[in-house]
C-alpha cells in the first residue's frame, strides 16, 4: 500500500491549490475526508492565501462515496460537517472539475463558492440507484441554485448532466477551454474581495403546481421504490425554510434509507454487477483478438446488435439476403444516429465516422475475414444451422461464430457448422443497441477462449455479459417460461389478465406478463407452441388454451388491435371477448373458479422462479446465485430494489418460499416439484447470499 496521502495542497501565489489523490476514481474516504478538512483548514487559516482550489489527480474528479464504509462505523469527520465549515468559510473555494463529479463528489464542488470545469466534464447525483439519496446537502443545495425542478431530476433519475447544460442551470459557473487548475486558479482569484455566494444562501422560484405534477410522475414510474418519495419531501423542504431545516430532512431520510431492505437490495446489485464479469470457469482464459465484426440479419434485432458494435468502435459487415432488406437497414440505422445528434449525444462528425464503419452486403463471402460473427435471424434451427453450415466454410480459422438464439440448442448450431469449438451463443434482448444484458452460452464444447471473447465484445459493446450453460431457454426464458405457466395456471384458476398485470406492476415489474405478451406479440408464443407440441409431456399441465383461443381470433396483441387487452388510441381497455374466452376454457377444464388475491399473484410467481433458478443452480447451468439475479433485472423487468429473485428469497426466508413453492405444486403439478436444492438450503440453515460458486451443484 502506498505512504502518499489522499489529499495534498500546493501554494500557487497567493491561492492553495488541494489535492485528492485515491485511486482510482478519488471515493471519498475517511482519508480523503479528514485530508479535505485539514488542507482547506489550512488555507482560511493562512494569511497569504487568498482563495483555495480543490482539484483532483488522475481521470476524474470526486466521483462518489467510497461505498465499502457503508454499514460501517462512522469515522469523522463527516461529509456534511466538512461541507459546511469549508462553505461557511471567508475566503473563496472553488472545484476544478473534470471527469466526473458524482454524488459526494458533486456535493464537494456545490458547497464551494463556485465551480470551473473542462468541456467534457459531468456532474450528478446518482444515490438514488443505490437506494439512496444525496446525504451532504445535495438535495437542498442543488435546488436552491438551479430550481425544484432541476433539483428532482438529478436527485431522481441519477443521471449524468454534461458540462455545458450544468453551466445553464448554475451549477457550473465556467467552463475552461486551456488548463483547468489554471483556468480555475484564475476564477478564484477574481472572486476575491467579492462577497462569497454560498449555495446554502439562494433561494429559485417555486412552481408548487409544476413541481407536485412532475412529482407525480416520478412515483409513478417508481414502482414502490423508496427513495423517490424520500427525495422528493426533501427537494420540497429546500424551497421553504431555512438550510439547516432542508439538511435535517435530507438527514433523517438518508439515515432511513442507508438502514432500509431496499437500499442493502441496490447495494447488493452493484456489487454484483461487477462480480458477475469475473466468471469463475474463465478466470485466467485470454479472449481472441477482435478488431473486426459480421452481422447476419438487419431486423429488429440484427439492428441493434451492429449499432451497439459500431458505437464501440468497432468496423461491422451486414449481410442481408436482398437488396431491398438493406436499403431498410440503412435507413434505420442512420435515423438511429440522426436522432442522437438531435438529442446532443453525438455530433456530427461521431455520426458520419459511424456511417463508415458500417458495410452493407447480400454475400457471406464477405465475412471469410472477420473476427467475430453474429447470427441474428429468425428463431428457427433449420435456418440456424444451414447458416452455420455456410460460416464455419467461409469464415478464418479461429474467429467466433455467435447466434443470437433465445431458447435452441447451441450444442445442435455448432455440431451444424463442423467446428463447434469457435461457436458460442450471444442471447441480445431487444432493443439491443439499449438493453444491457447478454446471455453467453457455452455449447458444451465451446471453447474456453471463445466464451471469454463473447465476454469481452459484450463487455465493449458497453453490456452485461453473463456466461451460462446450454438448456433449453438458458437462464432467462427458462425461468420466464416457467413463472408464465403459473400465471396462466392462475388465470385458468380464477384471476384476470388485468388483475395479474396490475399485481405485478404494484409488485414493481417494469409491466405485467399479459401486457408484455401484447406488446411482444402473441403469435411468437403461438408458433412456438404449434412447433413444440410434439414435445409435450401429456403428464404435465397445459396452460396454453387460453393463449390459443385468443390467438385463433387473429388478435396478436398491439399489431393487431387486441390481443388480452383491446387498444383503443395506443391505450389498453379489458375487452369482455377475453373474459369469456377465459371463463370458457376454465369451464371446459372442470375448473370451479375462485378470487386469487395480489398476494398470491405475487408469491406465486416469486416463488416459482426461485424454484427453476435453484434447479439452474442445482445444473450447474449457472454457478453463483448473482448470476440469475443480473439475468433477471437487466432483460426481464425485475423491479432492482428487490435485489433480484435470489436477493428477494434471502430478504422473505428460504424456507417461506420452499413453502410457497409446495403450494404451487399442489395445483401445478409435474414439472413443478420443488427443487432438491431448495429442501437442501432449508435443511442446513442456508441463504443464498452463502452460496459460493458450484456449492449448489448436484443438490
Amino acid at each position: 500500500m502506498s505512504d502518499k496521502p489522499a489529499v495534498s495542497s500546493v501554494q500557487k501565489g497567493d491561492v492553495l491549490l488541494v489535492l485528492v489523490d485515491n485511486p482510482p476514481v478519488n471515493a471519498i474516504s475517511q482519508a480523503v475526508r479528514a485530508g479535505l478538512k485539514e488542507h482547506v483548514e489550512k488555507g482560511l487559516n493562512d494569511a497569504a492565501t487568498k482563495a483555495i482550489v480543490i482539484a483532483c489527480e488522475g481521470r476524474t474528479f470526486v466521483a462518489g462515496a467510497d461505498i465499502r464504509e457503508f454499514g460501517k462505523p462512522p469515522a469523522g469527520p463527516s461529509l456534511q460537517e466538512l461541507l459546511n465549515g469549508m462553505e461557511a468559510g471567508n475566503k473563496p473555494v472553488v472545484a476544478a472539475v473534470h471527469g466526473t463529479a458524482l454524488g459526494g463528489g458533486f456535493e464537494i464542488a456545490m458547497a464551494c463558492h463556485a465551480r470551473v470545469s473542462d468541456k467534457a466534464a459531468r456532474v450528478g447525483l446518482p444515490e438514488v440507484k443505490l437506494g439512496l439519496l444525496p446525504g451532504a446537502g445535495g438535495t437542498q443545495r442543488v435546488p436552491r441554485v438551479a430550481g425544484a425542478l432541476v433539483g428532482l431530476d438529478l436527485c431522481t433519475s441519477g443521471r449524468m448532466v454534461p458540462a455545458a447544460e450544468a453551466l445553464k442551470f448554475g451549477l457550473i459557473d465556467k467552463i475552461v477551454d486551456g488548463d483547468l487548475r489554471e483556468g480555475a486558479m484564475e476564477y478564484a482569484r477574481s472572486l476575491v474581495g467579492k462577497p462569497l455566494k454560498r449555495s446554502s444562501e439562494q433561494q429559485q422560484p417555486f412552481d408548487e403546481a409544476a413541481f407536485d405534477k412532475a412529482a407525480a410522475e416520478v412515483l409513478k414510474k417508481a414502482r414502490g421504490a423508496m427513495a423517490p418519495a424520500k427525495i422528493i419531501e426533501c427537494i420540497k423542504a429546500s424551497t421553504h425554510g431555512t438550510f439547516k431545516e432542508g439538511e435535517a430532512v435530507e438527514r433523517k431520510n438518508f439515515m432511513e434509507l442507508l438502514v432500509s431492505d431496499q437500499s442493502k437490495a441496490m447495494r447488493y446489485v452493484f456489487f454484483a454487477e461487477r462480480e458477475v464479469l469475473k466468471v469463475p470457469s474463465l478466470e485466467g482464459v485470454n479472449p481472441r483478438p477482435v478488431s473486426t465484426a459480421g452481422v447476419i440479419g438487419s431486423g429488429t434485432m440484427g439492428a441493434g446488435i451492429t449499432i451497439s458494435l459500431i458505437n464501440s468502435g468497432m468496423p461491422v459487415t451486414v449481410v442481408e439476403n436482398s437488396q431491398e432488406a438493406l436499403d431498410k437497414a440503412m435507413v434505420r440505422f442512420k435515423s438511429t444516429w440522426e436522432r442522437d445528434v438531435k438529442l446532443g449525444r453525438i455530433d456530427q462528425a461521431t455520426m458520419d465516422k459511424r456511417v463508415g464503419l458500417l458495410t452493407l452486403t447480400t454475400q457471406f463471402e464477405a465475412l471469410a475475414d472477420k473476427d467475430i460473427v453474429i447470427e441474428a435471424v429468425f428463431e428457427e434451427m433449420a435456418l440456424k444451422k444451414e447458416i452455420f453450415g455456410k460460416l464455419g466454410k467461409i469464415v478464418k480459422a479461429g474467429a467466433v461464430l455467435a447466434s443470437n438464439t433465445s431458447y435452441l440448442d447451441i450444442d445442435a448450431i455448432g455440431e451444424a457448422s463442423g467446428r463447434p469449438a469457435d461457436v458460442i451463443g450471444m442471447h441480445f434482448f431487444s432493443p439491443a443497441n439499449i438493453m444491457r444484458l447478454v446471455e453467453v452460452i457455452d455449447g458444451g464444447r465451446s471453447a474456453k477462449d471463445a466464451l471469454a471473447t463473447g465476454v469481452a465484445v459484450g463487455k465493449r459493446m458497453g453490456k452485461l455479459p453473463v456466461v451460462m450453460g446450454n438448456c433449453d431457454g438458458f437462464v432467462g426464458n427458462r425461468i420466464l417460461a416457467t413463472w408464465r405457466k403459473v400465471a396462466d395456471m392462475m388465470i385458468e384458476e380464477g384471476a384476470y389478465p388485468q388483475d395479474f398485470d396490475a399485481a405485478m406492476e404494484a409488485w414493481g415489474m417494469a409491466m405485467g406478463p399479459y401486457a408484455v405478451g401484447d406488446l411482444a406479440g402473441l403469435d411468437i408464443g403461438m408458433r412456438r407452441r404449434k412447433e413444440f407440441a410434439h414435445l409435450r409431456d401429456n403428464e404435465k399441465r397445459d396452460t396454453g388454451a387460453i393463449a390459443d383461443a385468443i390467438c385463433a381470433l387473429g388478435r396478436y396483441g398491439q399489431k393487431t388491435g387486441s390481443g388480452y387487452y383491446k387498444y383503443v388510441d395506443g391505450k389498453r381497455t379489458v375487452d369482455p371477448v377475453v373474459t369469456e374466452i377465459i371463463e370458457r376454457v376454465s369451464k371446459e377444464k372442470g375448473i370451479a373458479r375462485k378470487p386469487v388475491t395480489a398476494e398470491q399473484m405475487t408469491s406465486w410467481v416469486h416463488a416459482s422462479m426461485v424454484n427453476e433458478a435453484a434447479k439452474i443452480l442445482s445444473e450447474n447451468i449457472v454457478s453463483r446465485p448473482l448470476d440469475v439475479d443480473i439475468v433477471k433485472l437487466n432483460g426481464y423487468g425485475f423491479p432492482v430494489w428487490r435485489g433480484g429473485p435470489m436477493q428477494e428469497a434471502d430478504r422473505i426466508g428460504i424456507d417461506k418460499v420452499l413453502a410457497t413453492v409446495k403450494e404451487v405444486y399442489k395445483t401445478a403439478g409435474k414439472g413443478f416439484e420443488p427443487a432438491s436444492a431448495l429442501e437442501w438450503m432449508v435443511a442446513n440453515n442456508k441463504k443464498f447470499a452463502d452460496i459460493k460458486p458450484g456449492d449448489l451443484k448436484g443438490k
